[in-house]
């Protein structure tokens, strides 16, 4: 606030604002700023130096000259400061907020660009067979309630809340497994498909309540849209890629895969 202050004090002054516009975007030599005012070197300086305490000016030393120029960013945030600060305020006696409930949530947002076409993305995403290849672990879809068993044994559950072909999926889901920070909380996530060239481009924005779950769902969408950029076109062909192998919790292979 000292600063501000300071800085309103310096612009009261009309000529103090005119210099300031005058070496706004160029640097001038104090007597090359003195020329254009009808008013002597001394008090020129005298401005000069009001405004560099202020922190609206700079001074540069070139040879015997100095050189002055305009500091833009010392007057960042100034107009927002100089309204009155309710005019940003919402009413508070409205009778319509009583009506509904609202909340802020944390969004994670991940996105990879694929070389298939919209359509054919967006049916990677909602058709079983197509989806158990691309993820290498089998996925069930049956209506609007989809599954799958991750290679390690967590069980991913949820149900489509909207299926909007080919661009958007609204889904809820959960894991069932202990060790993760949301089971048995189910928590929303956007996907988007949108044209990308001759291919197409997932956005996913995830919704989160806590750091936890934020850094948890970076590491999961992660793996999830790596393995569709990794296996959607052999998805699609004769041959998918093979099913991954169980593994353990710490990363190891179950023996019996073997």
């Amino acid at each position: 606030m000292a600063d501000l202050d300071a800085r309103l004090r310096a612009l009261r002054s009309r000529t103090r604002r005119e210099i300031l516009a005058l070496i706004w975007d160029r640097d001038l030599a104090a007597g090359e700023i003195a020329a254009t005012f009808a008013l002597t070197g001394a008090t020129i300086s005298e401005h000069l130096s009001i405004l560099r305490r202020a922190g609206l000016v700079e001074m540069t030393k070139v040879g015997t000259s100095r050189r002055y120029r305009a500091r833009p960013s010392a007057l960042t945030g100034l107009h927002g400061a100089l309204e009155d600060a309710g005019k940003w305020r919402p009413a508070d006696d409205l009778p319509e907020q009583a009506l509904t409930t609202t909340s802020t949530a944390a969004v994670v947002v991940a996105a990879v660009d694929l070389p298939t076409p919209p359509g054919t993305t967006f049916s990677a995403l909602t058709d079983a067979d197509l989806y158990s290849r691309w993820l290498q672990v089998p996925v069930t879809i049956d209506g609007d309630r989809f599954a799958a068993t991750l290679e390690w044994g967590t069980e991913v559950r949820g149900r489509y809340e909207f299926v909007i072909p080919p661009q958007l999926l609204v889904m809820s889901w959960d894991f069932d497994d202990d060790n993760v920070p949301v089971p048995g909380q189910p928590l929303t996530g956007y996907l988007r498909v949108h044209p990308c060239g001759d291919g197409s481009r997932v956005v996913v924005h995830q919704l989160v309540d806590t750091a936890d779950q934020a850094a948890f769902m970076e590491a999961a969408w992660a793996m999830v849209l790596g393995r569709l950029k990794t296996n959607i076109v052999a998805a699609f062909a004769d041959s998918p890629p093979p099913q991954r192998p169980h593994r353990s919790k710490d990363g190891r292979v179950d023996s019996s895969d073997e």
